[in-house]
């Protein structure tokens, strides 16, 4: 997921709102052949990794808006993907809060460099002084200490943690850095800066975001319905969900329909649908700094400049290189966006991934320049094709983005092959120092809640009572560990150890079971002491 940048040179450059770097017609051919070569991009990473279904949208100065669908929606179900098929653009939606916040800032009802608390005054985290001094500036660009995807099993799978869970949670989360020393990506923070527009609205977070800014966007997604009944989406042109479910992990092997497994609590942080057709005139806005395409006026030159400043450095590299002709040499992240460059030009994007699809959303600014990637499958091929329609996009000489993709996903599975072989992931020596009814009992977390843990016969099963899938049998795993074993499709698995003193269980260390699995699993934050 990324986000990024945005310097004060961007607000003179003049792009968008009918003001390009290029006036004049593009020639109907040209069209034509740009036409042709995107099809024959898409198409190929749809075959060379059995995509089930793609929509892309690009954006140029004077040039009609591309907007295309490949595919299906649902393996095994007829159903097109069209310009106009939603998708899930997840983390995508990032940018969206973000825009919604600077107009609650225009109307003078909110401010960049305001303490939270002081609109907030439950808002709290484990530091004090870290309460006192994040501002609604901080709770967007991922510099506030805590570590990477924290609380997120809080959203991730389908939990029955509510907003006003989440915010309080907050405060039991450690911070594993100095507020604002670095960058560590959450999406916690977001979900506070959606309380904080309800608070400040007097809205619902989805009403406010489908009246203020879906709307005016031309946007179909009514944000209330959806989140009050998800399954109205079920028949309509919503592209499905699809990821490889193993063996031996997510990630590896045939491709399946997955249901979504997000819950309504976190759509601040992630919950916009999209379609092809829609995201340009999103891309289209961003790039005219807050105008839409009808000329409506949504935030102002100012803002637009607040929302791609450059807050926290998230990497640093050497740059472009014969086998990643595209790779930045610094990259940060503003409010809601990530900010690099990409073969010489500014480049702001971000990312966002739900189970079953990626997405992708791209500008090159001073190019009048914008692209997005839209995928019905869980994986990360939508970053290099993302890359080879910018390609087209600016006319430059072609790079196998193909073979490149080919490469990342065989070191990806390496890595996975090392850990778990062929078949499963290989039990590790050693097993339980005591009785199974010893391991028996009720650990919380301040945070996330109560998991159980109970004896049946010779098996252990455990209970994460507050997400209803992460429920499984145990099987041993080592030192006085087990792993779980989820149904399929729900999330990933973990392994559970329990901490051994004075001869008695008396708290739990969790981890991830896979080495490839998404952040959002994060086990690891989990800290339960057992109560009873």
């Amino acid at each position: 997921m990324n986000a990024l940048s945005r310097r004060d040179a961007l607000i003179g450059a003049g792009i968008g709102a009918g003001v390009g770097l290029a006036t004049l017609a593009t020639p109907a051919w040209a069209q034509t052949m740009a036409g042709d070569e995107v099809d024959r991009i898409v198409t190929g990473f749809m075959q060379a990794f059995q995509v089930p279904g793609i929509a892309v949208t690009i954006v140029r100065p004077g040039q009609p808006v591309l907007a295309r669908g490949y595919g299906v929606r649902e393996l095994g179900r007829p159903g097109r993907v069209d310009a106009d098929t939603q998708f899930a653009i997840a983390s995508n939606s990032k940018a969206f809060l973000a825009a919604g916040i600077a107009m609650l800032i225009e109307e003078g009802k909110l401010g960049w460099d305001v303490p939270v608390v002081r609109y907030m005054p439950d808002f709290a985290t484990s530091d004090a002084d870290v309460t006192r001094l994040m501002t609604v500036r901080d709770l967007l660009c991922h510099r506030s200490g805590l570590p990477l995807g924290a609380g997120d099993l809080m959203q991730f799978p389908v939990s029955d943690h509510s907003r006003a869970d989440i915010v309080h949670g907050l405060k039991y989360l450690p911070f594993e850095r100095g507020f604002r020393t670095g960058y560590a990506y959450d999406n916690i923070l977001y979900v506070v800066a959606g309380v904080l527009v309800e608070r400040i609205s007097g809205l619902s977070f989805e009403e406010f975001m489908t009246r203020r800014l879906l709307r005016p966007l031309g946007m179909r997604m009514d944000m209330a319905k959806v989140m009050a009944n998800p399954a109205s989406l079920k028949g309509t042109n919503v592209a499905a969900r699809h990821a490889r479910l193993g063996p031996p992990a997510r990630g590896i092997g045939a491709v399946q329909v997955v249901e979504p497994d997000e819950g309504t609590a976190g759509s601040p942080a992630g919950g916009i649908l999209s379609s092809a057709t829609e995201i340009a005139v999103w891309l289209r806005t961003q790039m005219a700094h807050g105008v839409t395409p009808d000329g409506r006026r949504l935030w102002s030159d100012a803002n637009a400049a607040e929302m791609w400043t450059p807050q926290v450095i998230t990497n640093t590299g050497t740059g472009p290189s014969p086998d990643d002709p595209g790779r930045s040499v610094l990259q940060a992240y503003a409010l809601g966006w990530f900010v690099g460059d990409y073969r010489g030009h500014r480049l702001i994007s971000h990312s966002g991934g739900l189970s079953g699809q990626i997405t992708q959303t791209a500008m090159l600014p001073e190019q009048g320049i914008g692209v997005a990637v839209f995928t019905n499958i869980e994986d990360r091929l939508s970053a290099q094709l993302r890359s080879a329609l910018l390609d087209v996009a600016l006319g430059v000489p072609t790079f196998d983005w193909l073979a490149a993709t080919r490469r990342i996903r065989a070191k990806n599975e390496a890595e996975l092959r090392a850990a778990a072989g062929t078949g499963d992931f290989t039990v590790p020596p050693g097993g339980p120092s005591l009785p199974l009814t010893a391991y028996a009992g009720r650990y919380r977390d301040p945070w996330y809640g109560d998991v159980v843990v109970r004896a049946t016969g010779d098996k252990l099963a455990i209970d994460f009572t507050r997400t209803p899938v992460f429920k499984s049998v145990l099987e041993p795993f080592g030192p006085d560990s087990w792993r779980t074993r989820f149904a399929p499709g729900a999330g990933e698995d973990a392994v559970v150890a329990f901490v051994i003193e004075d001869g008695k269980p008396t708290r739990l260390k969790l981890r991830a079971l896979s080495p490839l699995a998404d952040f959002s699993y994060d086990f690891q934050h989990l800290t339960p002491v057992r109560v009873s």
